[in-house]
């Protein structure tokens, strides 16, 4: 008989118990927290990578809540004038872009600035789709609308630039619409990590990082593990099957556990923060904090960068991404990214490390529960 445990369930970014019966605890009915007792234990991690103090990142948190909430409004509000939002974390609001002045005074009324831009998110949106059609050569690292630049923002890898494939295809991207170039100093990668003892759970040689409890099972990263596959947990013991799957185009999968096992609404904090809870998955916006837990790295905190972001990994590009400032290693793909209490994604790839930082993209955790229609299992 296994023993009872809680947190060896270790690197897995969510808590997933072993049990001594195929039974586990139902979740608590109910609403979200107030935001202050909901974020309490997400203070020291931001004091530690955004560099905010305890009062700051108090402010903040409350602020970004307000935001989420605004920013379903005043997409609505904006209607087809509605040119991208952003969390500004200078002033602690929302900022709607707007390609109709006659719009402003509603969306203001809700609470968020606004900025007039000459484009607007559809028309970029449809840019984007042009590019994704379009075939990119390894030194492309990806590109993705951003709503404070008005264009859609190519990134090539700095080394790579100046070589004809990539010169080619920015030729060819420049004539799909407004497109800006920037730099980045290497090429994304997903984040899967060969066998190590004692960590979360592994399919074959692989081993990666658990996103959020789901009603019978967990979402991860696809890249993970494919559909059929077997996976086992932090301690060798069979845990569940991956009944779906998808990489490249997407990155994402969902693992059915088996009796022994069972679900809980819980990102593990690594003794850095306590361990969270699960409240919800309203989507933060760009430029608001967020948090991510993995098997190898722990718990690390940065911003959104941007959103709806295609990354070309080497295995093929990937769709509808979300990029942040968080570090990553290898065996974090698949952990958990976290806002305050609100689910965001799970971890895919990204470039660098946790000592000299990087970049990390997730795949938006809704998408995974639509497509495969799962529900979130919340505290």
């Amino acid at each position: 008989m296994r023993r009872l445990t809680v947190l060896r369930a270790a690197a897995a970014a969510l808590l997933l118990t072993a049990a001594l019966s195929g039974t586990g605890p139902q979740a608590a009915a109910g609403t979200p927290d107030t935001i202050r007792p909901a974020a309490a234990g997400l203070i020291d991690g931001m004091r530690l990578d955004l560099g905010l103090t305890r009062q700051q990142a108090e402010r903040r948190l409350l602020a970004e809540r307000t935001a989420m909430a605004v920013d379903e409004r005043a997409r609505s509000a904006a209607g087809p004038a509605y040119g991208g939002s952003w969390f500004d974390p200078a002033k602690g609001r929302l900022v709607v872009a707007l390609t109709d002045r006659a719009k402003a005074a509603e969306v203001k009324a809700l609470g968020a600035e606004t900025r007039l831009v000459r484009y607007g998110a559809a028309l970029l949106d449809r840019v984007k789709s042009r590019l994704d059609a379009l075939r990119a050569p390894a030194g492309v690292a990806g590109w993705h609308v951003d709503p404070r630049a008005d264009r859609v923002v190519v990134t090539v890898v700095r080394a790579d630039r100046d070589g004809p494939a990539v010169r080619a295809f920015l030729e060819r991207a420049r004539l799909t619409g407004p497109v800006t170039v920037t730099e980045t100093e290497r090429a994304p990668v997903t984040y899967a990590a060969g066998t190590v003892g004692g960590d979360p759970y592994y399919t074959g040689n692989v081993r990666c990082s658990i996103g959020f409890s789901v009603h019978g099972g967990f979402v991860t990263a696809g890249h993970c593990g494919r559909a059929g596959a077997a996976v086992r947990g932090w301690d060798g013991s069979a845990m569940g099957t991956f009944q779906g799957s998808s990489f490249p185009g997407d990155d994402y999968a969902y693992v059915s556990i088996h009796s022994g096992w069972w679900t809980v609404p819980v990102v593990l904090g690594w003794g850095t923060v306590p361990d969270r809870l699960v409240r919800g998955s309203a989507e933060a916006p760009v430029g608001a904090s967020v948090c991510r837990s993995g098997s190898t790295t722990r718990w690390h905190c940065g911003t959104v960068l941007a959103k709806n972001e295609t990354v070309n990994y080497s295995q093929g590009a990937v769709h509808q991404m979300t990029k942040t400032s968080v570090c990553a290693e290898g065996g974090d793909s698949g952990g958990s990214f976290i806002s305050g209490d609100q689910a965001q994604g799970v971890t895919s790839g990204g470039w660098g490390n946790c000592s000299s930082g990087g970049e990390t993209w997730f795949q938006p955790v809704n998408e995974i529960l639509g497509r495969y229609g799962l529900r979130l299992h919340t505290a």
